[in-house]
């Protein structure tokens, strides 16, 4: 499958047989994607920078809450978490995806601001490719973003919803979770290609460009 970054949390997912668009972002957070085709679309909030649905065209079924769902032979299942570490009494209610394609399994964790609990660990279970958010402000920040990583070992982790200098929002940079998993530099790539058979052994991050 090929992953491609949209900006903040927007990603393209492209399988052999689905194309899902998660969180989409509007025009005037600095990302210009134009317009996008999709099978499946996902939410994982009701911030106006994750909801940007007019991009897309043609016929695609959007998910927006906790659930399972079976969906163009893809399994997705929406899990209730929190948007702050104050169960949502501040920003809300998240929900973090599970997205099993071609054989793998994703977690798009959307703007989650809390560590997960031993439960939520449990729930979400073995996963392939993480999809967490390390620009602090409204979610986990380099640090707590770190240890999510720890947490919920994943092969493969994609950074977002982070400062880029097309980004009109004022968000920490992605170096400080970098340097928190003990990196000092990893080159952006313009996409990620993935196979069950191409999966590292221990966790790489990859961080992704963005579309300029």
């Amino acid at each position: 499958m090929e992953i491609i970054w949209l900006g903040h949390s927007c990603f393209r997912l492209k399988g052999k047989t689905v194309n899902i668009i998660t969180d989409p972002c509007p025009p005037d957070l600095g990302y210009s994607v134009g317009k996008l085709s999709a099978d499946i679309v996902t939410i994982s909030h009701h911030h106006t920078g994750h909801t940007f649905t007019q991009a897309i065209t043609g016929e695609f079924k959007v998910l927006k809450a906790p659930g399972e769902y079976e969906l163009m032979n893809t399994f997705v299942t929406g899990i209730p978490t929190w948007h702050d570490h104050v169960q949502g009494e501040k920003l809300g209610k998240n929900t973090v995806y599970l997205l099993e394609i071609d054989g793998l399994i994703l977690c798009h964790l959307g703007d989650i601001g809390h560590l997960p609990s031993s439960e939520l660990i449990e729930e979400i279970g073995d996963i392939d490719l993480l999809f967490v958010p390390v620009g602090g402000v409204s979610t986990l920040g380099g640090t707590t973003a770190a240890e999510m990583v720890r947490r919920l070992t994943p092969r493969f982790v994609i950074p977002m919803h982070y400062k880029t200098p097309v980004l009109a929002r004022d968000l920490e940079p992605v170096d400080k979770f970098l340097k928190e998993l003990g990196l000092k530099e990893v080159p952006c790539q313009p996409k990620l290609s993935v196979t069950r058979s191409s999966l590292p052994v221990n966790t790489q991050v990859v961080v992704l460009d963005y579309p300029h």
